[in-house]
């Protein structure tokens, strides 16, 4: 999670250069569609700081009132960053719309440059955070990643909008314009897929069936286990708490049964380090 935190930090300080860079030049280029890019990266600022802080807080330990940890308020910190996503896409997709309903404008070349420096440095950003978000698990870090995916395509529409206006001023007086409303459905479109993804494990979606496949197989594979019966997944944070009804020989002895549990539990830990606990209900076989 240490490692989280410090690519929240550097993902914050890199969006806010571009974003002072994308704004300035797009304002003095006289470039809609550059300034729209360059209020995204801002956004990014604010966004990758919740982020950041939603995964100092899950990083808590467990304590009396959260036994499962503070893990969940990762999640809730991917829906609210939906939600705020989805505010400054329309934002910017109104100040699209309404500029091209507006006389043309003529913004200079030299705005190109901005914007092929931000798809440069967002395609590297994107790379390193959806690679420690996969690893991690951390559904926060994946939908940073997520969010400079978006920078990297709003910044391709908002690099072709300007480049139809400059090169073809003529046929093309209002692409400027267009080219940010596009950005702004851009940025409303991961918005909502953010959201939702949030929104499902909040409401204890369990993995794909891939995924507790290889609960129930860790757990069969312990000695005198005759079977798996129910085997649930519910994600906390970063990590999935399992809850398992183990069938065993009912014959045995309690306390056979519970260290038949105990390794059980241990089996499934240390095979599946997405699994942060496992609390196991042991029934007799039939």
């Amino acid at each position: 999670m240490h490692k989280a935190r410090q690519i929240a930090r550097a993902g914050m300080l890199v969006s806010a250069l571009l974003a002072i860079l994308k704004i300035s030049v797009g304002w003095l280029a006289n470039s809609a569609a550059v300034m729209a890019d360059g209020f995204e990266s801002a956004s990014d600022v604010f966004t990758s700081g919740l982020v950041l802080v939603g995964m100092t807080i899950a990083a808590r330990p467990a304590d009396e009132n959260h036994p499962y940890g503070h893990g969940r308020v990762e999640i809730l910190t991917g829906l609210l960053l939906g939600f705020l996503l989805f505010d400054a896409g329309v934002l910017i997709a109104i100040h699209g719309w309404t500029g091209a309903a507006g006389p043309p404008t003529s913004p200079a070349e030299y705005a190109v440059w901005p914007v092929l420096v931000s798809i440069a440095a967002k395609s590297g950003l994107v790379t390193v955070k959806y690679r420690h978000g996969k690893r991690l698990n951390s559904s926060a870090l994946k939908a940073d990643s997520a969010n400079d995916a978006v920078d990297i395509l709003s910044g391709i529409v908002a690099l072709s909008a300007l480049l139809l206006t400059v090169k073809f001023p003529e046929r093309f007086p209002h692409a400027d314009h267009y080219g940010a409303f596009v950005v702004g459905l851009i940025v409303t479109a991961t918005a909502i897929r953010v959201a939702w993804e949030a929104a499902m494990h909040l409401m204890d979606t369990m993995p794909d069936d891939h995924a507790m496949e290889d609960i129930r197989r860790a757990a069969a594979s312990v000695p005198q286990v005759a079977g798996v019966e129910k085997c649930f997944a519910r994600k906390t944070g970063v990590k999935y708490h399992v809850d398992l009804h183990l069938e065993v020989d009912p014959d045995i002895s309690v306390r056979d049964s519970h260290d038949i549990a105990q390794s059980v539990r241990q089996k499934v830990c240390e095979s599946l380090p997405w699994v942060a606990d496992v609390l196991v209900h042991v029934e007799p076989a039939p």
